[in-house]
């Protein structure tokens, strides 16, 4: 699990008690993300069979590799798109809460869960850097904080590789993604990312991250953006994958 600086523990400690913040029933640690092993176990990763390009999982007995039909007929920017659980049951709620109700407490959990499934896959490879992907200042200030850029810092850390927040920014407030269809989402993003002043790649192979990916509108306009700035190659790793 990823530590939180010992005021944050502190202060937790004091305002929560070593209970479990999703059941209320079992003790849970701040070190665990106030997640208890009980609901732990109920958390859905993501096992193949699942789609090469944009990791979408599947049901049945699929044994060869494949790319499912939606990839085929996009054009992305990203190499491939993993994520470490389906965003379902208490792996969503988790999110939603640590996003929009600022429940910094369950940062440990989402850390654990990103870091214990992206690191052996990208240990693999060599990749020079970890991008978050950026909010736009406004909805930053609002939110008092970037989950995605929060969430890389472990990564970061566990694969010794430094995490870059000043390559791309949002310029457009976007509105929300969650009703929109594919293809709105897609335009709903295609001009809200731009690389910062200054920025030239030289080939370097850059690891995107995020939160959530659903249908992937969101990273592949940032990987598109990284790659005319002349990133090599970018893959996308997310807590969770929608379904």
């Amino acid at each position: 699990m990823t530590a939180l600086p010992h005021w944050i523990e502190a202060g937790l400690a004091w305002l929560y008690p070593p209970v479990c913040q999703i059941c209320g029933d079992h003790r849970a640690g701040t070190a665990e993300g106030l997640v208890c092993s009980t609901c732990w176990r109920k958390v859905r990763f993501i096992r193949p069979p699942f789609c090469d390009r944009c990791g979408l999982p599947f049901e049945g007995a699929i044994t060869s590799s494949f790319e499912c039909t939606n990839c085929r007929g996009m054009d992305l920017h990203f190499s491939s798109a993993r994520s470490a659980v389906t965003a379902s049951g208490i792996a969503l709620e988790v999110i939603h809460r640590y996003k929009y109700q600022r429940a910094v407490w369950f940062e440990p959990f989402l850390a654990d869960l990103l870091t214990r499934e992206a690191v052996p896959v990208l240990r693999a490879g060599k990749w020079d850097m970890i991008v978050p992907v950026p909010l736009h200042p406004v909805k930053e200030r609002e939110r008092e904080f970037n989950q995605a850029a929060r969430l890389s810092l472990p990564l970061g850390r566990a694969l010794q590789i430094p995490v870059n927040e000043r390559l791309i920014r949002r310029i457009l407030p976007t509105r929300t993604q969650t009703l929109l269809s594919r293809a709105q989402r897609a335009e709903n993003v295609r001009r809200a990312f731009v690389c910062c002043d200054g920025v030239r790649l030289q080939g370097e192979r850059i690891v995107l991250v995020d939160d959530v990916l659903t249908t992937g509108a969101t990273t592949n306009a940032c990987a598109a953006v990284l790659r005319k700035a002349g990133a090599g190659e970018v893959c996308v790793w997310t807590v969770a994958r929608g379904l």
